[in-house]
């Protein structure tokens, strides 16, 4: 199988800094976290919303006309239950992972997959508004 090299520095570089970041090699699915998910999950923040923005609208789920309490409901359902959109997530997420990233992870994918998705459903939830807004645009 072929080799391809990866910008993987130019990955880093592009990651936004998050305040409890460590600075220690990733040893641990709590320090992959505050290391690599944290700052991926912002750098990605506007794809993770627009692809769950799209999810919504494909499936003609209701956020638009739902109570601000019932679309909270509704997106933690859909992240937490359909496995389209939890694969696409953690897609997005893994994609920006350097080798040495991607190794780890794959070492202990069903924690941080967990981790993972329970992060971006944070972020989600907290933006909700934000996502009713991309699913009501054209």
């Amino acid at each position: 199988m072929p080799h391809f090299p990866r910008p993987d520095a130019a990955l880093q570089a592009l990651r936004p800094t998050v305040a409890a970041e460590t600075a220690t090699t990733s040893a641990t699915a709590g320090d992959f976290l505050h290391a690599t998910l944290r700052p991926v999950l912002k750098l990605q923040n506007p794809l993770l919303l627009a692809v769950v923005a799209d999810f919504v609208r494909d499936h003609h789920v209701p956020l638009a006309s739902a109570t601000p309490a019932d679309r909270l409901r509704l997106l933690a359902g859909l992240l937490g239950r359909n496995t389209k959109l939890r694969y696409t997530v953690v897609g997005l997420i893994t994609g920006q992972f350097t080798h040495e990233e991607l190794a780890f992870y794959r070492q202990n994918r069903s924690e941080l997959n967990r981790r993972l998705l329970e992060l971006a459903t944070r972020r989600v939830l907290d933006q909700a508004e934000a996502v009713v807004a991309l699913s009501a645009a054209p």
